[in-house]
């Protein structure tokens, strides 16, 4: 299973990286609390890339 990261968009369009390294079920919770707080920007959950093996 891989791991997943929580991203944020802001009002004016700048996508910034809020948490990595978790579980999906957590990314999904994490982004749910931050958007529960009724602010102008978008919180999403996107899979984390694996890196090839050397």
């Amino acid at each position: 299973m891989g791991t997943f990261r929580v991203m944020r968009q802001d009002d004016n369009g700048n996508r910034f990286l809020v948490a990595r390294g978790l579980a999906e079920a957590e990314a999904r919770r994490l982004a749910a609390e931050f958007e529960a707080r009724g602010h102008k920007q978008l919180y999403w959950v996107e899979s984390e890339p694996t890196d090839p093996a050397p």
